[in-house]
């Protein structure tokens, strides 16, 4: 009996022992014949059942039918490839069907034969509808906008209200000019702070933002355009705030001479001794030289006459000296003085200087009738003026000295007429008194620089 249990025990193992040897691997054969994965993603199936690619196909259609615009979209899928076909309304229906159905799982890749809808009825009709749909918000926001319509106005009236205070600025400011400036910026400052609260209100902060990139760009280009303005517009202002100047003083601006009558935002203005209106730029007259020949009383006057080198330079020198010291309308402080300034060529030339009073004597009347007496005085003494041309004297006839009426004194109780010349001054005084509007930004409440 056991004899016999064994041997069936023996023919089982010998019965099993191919199998097993069918199923243990073997090294180095199985690594071989064992498929790897791809280095450069992953495996893709051979081949994959045909309720795999049903299952895609459903689960596109699936998603497909959730989104109106991909419904009318047909899916066929054959070993993981998705080929979608048919029109819908526009591109970007077309990109989103396609992102949908590669990220289905089982997907391997996506065939995008879709095409846009061209039709005119399936394109005007959706932006028509969009154009009723903001109209409907507008006029739903119609009451939201009208507050912030009111808002801004009220804040904007606000500005031009404070800026209209004039004594408030005039109290603040300077003078005048600088009080409008002050005034203007109080209006525009409380006229975009009341834009700004309206957008917010009806939520187009937005908006503002673009508005003001835009405006930055065009005021970049206008400042280009019109730097030149804005330049004599701040030159205003520094001169009404140094006041280089007065009313009716007599200045010269860059060589141009005259009296000034007004000072303005944009130009001085100056009558010239012909009576001519001078408008000069204030951005030159900021830039440019001033002389202003009022602001000191004294005045320094000077002439050259040229003396035949023959003669006595002390002489000449004492003679012209007298005779200005003798003119009542040239001042004794300071000195009046004759120097020789050029000894070249055949003559002497000898400089004669002398102050006058502004306020009482013309300058050049006093340089006139001071010439007139000096050459009376040297001729008198046989000091001969030196000439840059030849004369031809007739023996026997009268001289020329005689003759010239240089030579003859001054008829007796006759007076030098060295008064001032006041008619610029009167057009000067004239025209202020005309055009008090205000815009004058000379202040004689203000020092001279």
């Amino acid at each position: 009996m056991i004899l016999r249990r064994l041997l069936a025990a023996c023919l089982v193992l010998l019965l099993a022992a191919p199998a097993a040897a069918q199923s243990v691997p073997i090294p180095g054969l199985t690594a071989a014949a064992s498929p790897s994965p791809s280095a450069s993603g992953p495996e893709i199936a051979a081949d994959l059942p045909a309720s795999d690619d049903a299952r895609i196909a459903a689960r596109i259609r699936g998603i497909y039918s959730e989104i109106s615009a991909l419904r009318p979209v047909q899916v066929r899928v054959s070993a993981g490839v998705v080929t979608l076909s048919g029109t819908v309304e526009d591109s970007a229906a077309i990109a989103q069907a396609e992102g949908i159905a590669a990220r289905v799982t089982g997907v391997v890749t996506v065939q995008n034969r879709l095409q846009r809808n061209l039709a005119v009825e399936n394109n005007l009709n959706p932006a028509l509808a969009g154009v009723r749909a903001k109209a409907m918000e507008l006029v739903q926001a119609l009451p939201l906008v009208a507050v912030a319509l009111v808002i801004a106005f009220l804040i904007g009236w606000l500005g031009y209200f404070l800026a209209r205070r004039k004594t408030w600025w005039g109290r603040i400011a300077p003078n005048p000019f600088l009080a409008e400036v002050i005034a203007t910026a109080i209006r525009l400052v409380f006229v975009v702070a009341g834009i700004v609260l309206g957008l917010e209100i009806i939520g187009a902060t937005a908006l503002l933002g673009a508005v003001l990139g835009g405006a930055g760009v065009i005021g970049i280009a206008i400042g280009f355009a019109v730097r030149d303005t804005i330049d004599n517009y701040v030159s205003s202002l520094m001169l009404s705030l140094r006041q280089p100047f007065r009313a009716n003083d007599s200045v010269s601006i860059d060589g141009k001479e005259g009296r000034v009558a007004r000072l303005t935002s944009r130009a001085t203005i100056l009558i010239t001794p012909d009576g001519n209106h001078l408008r000069i730029p204030n951005s030159a007259v900021f830039r440019a030289v001033i002389v202003n020949f009022t602001t000191n009383p004294q005045r320094r006057f000077q002439f050259d006459l040229p003396v035949d080198a023959h003669a006595d330079c002390a002489d000449a020198i004492r003679l012209a000296l007298a005779a200005m010291k003798a003119q009542d309308f040239i001042l004794a402080e300071p000195k009046p003085g004759v120097e020789i300034s050029e000894t070249a060529g055949p003559n002497l030339v000898i400089r004669c200087l002398g102050w006058v009073d502004q306020t009482r004597t013309d300058l050049a009347k006093a340089r006139t009738a001071t010439i007139q007496e000096v050459a009376r005085a040297l001729r008198k003494a046989g000091l001969a003026l030196a000439e840059p041309v030849h004369r031809i004297r007739m023996e026997g006839g009268e001289s020329d000295d005689a003759a010239s009426p240089a030579s003859q004194p001054a008829p007796a109780g006759e007076e030098t007429d060295v008064a001032p010349k006041d008619h610029v001054a009167v057009m000067v005084d004239e025209e202020r008194a005309a055009k008090k509007d205000g815009k004058d930004l000379l202040d004689p409440g203000r020092p001279v620089e």
